[in-house]
């Protein structure tokens, strides 16, 4: 695989475990996030010992090969505004996004109904953009080297693209994954709905490091 230049969009838990893999990878990352200087950001990235610079979402953006969302829910589109959507242009999008919406003392749900997908909505904000639905049925502590958990999961994909997530699948591949490709980009739906049991059991387990195996008979 060519080195990249990736830009992640969002400095949590999970916009950190991608950065620092992209870049033990050999890639070339930025973290974005509203302000150019945001002292967590850099903080952060001053702690890993990696070539990892900070700026804004549109700085970020610009700057990548390939973009990844890794955004709260609600903020989602809003911060591809901010990145600018000219910035996504003919660019591979990883999009690791749920619309969940919290109630006090409710188990979380989605904002969003069954006949759409935020993953659809960014594809729409971008139309020209490569849009590739992964890593949101997973928490961040075991999006890479998932072996840990004594297993090889699968990671479900949605795209339009083809060669999109060809090279998401690689990455997954390279990170200890199998991978299943769901289809089009309107299988987010399913993947957006699958992360409410994801949470359903974390709640009931109080524990968060599980991942979902397709097992087949052959």
């Amino acid at each position: 695989m060519p080195k990249l230049k990736v830009g992640i969009l969002g400095t949590g838990d999970v916009g950190k475990t991608l950065g620092e893999a992209f870049a033990d990878l050999g890639h070339e990352v930025r973290l974005g996030s509203r302000q150019a200087n945001n002292p967590q950001a850099l903080a952060w990235a001053t702690k890993t010992g990696r070539n990892i610079r900070i700026g804004t979402f549109a700085d970020v953006a610009a700057f990548a090969d390939i973009i990844v969302l890794a955004t709260l829910g609600r903020a989602t589109e809003d911060v591809v505004r901010l990145a600018e959507v000219a910035n996504f242009a003919d660019k591979i999008v990883l999009d690791t996004t749920n619309p969940l919406q919290f109630k006090e003392g409710q188990s979380p749900e989605l904002f969003i109904d069954e006949n759409d997908s935020l993953g659809e909505r960014v594809q729409r904000l971008i139309p020209s953009g490569k849009v590739v639905k992964v890593f949101n049925t997973v928490g961040a502590s075991v999006m890479v080297r998932p072996h840990a958990m004594g297993e090889k999961p699968e990671m479900f994909i949605a795209g339009n693209d083809s060669g999109a997530k060809k090279l998401v699948s690689e990455l997954c591949v390279a990170w200890g994954w199998t991978t299943f490709d769901l289809g089009a980009i309107d299988k987010a739906r399913l993947l957006e709905s699958l992360v409410l049991l994801w949470i359903e059991i974390g709640l009931r387990t109080n524990a968060w490091s599980h991942a979902f195996n397709l097992v087949t008979r052959s």
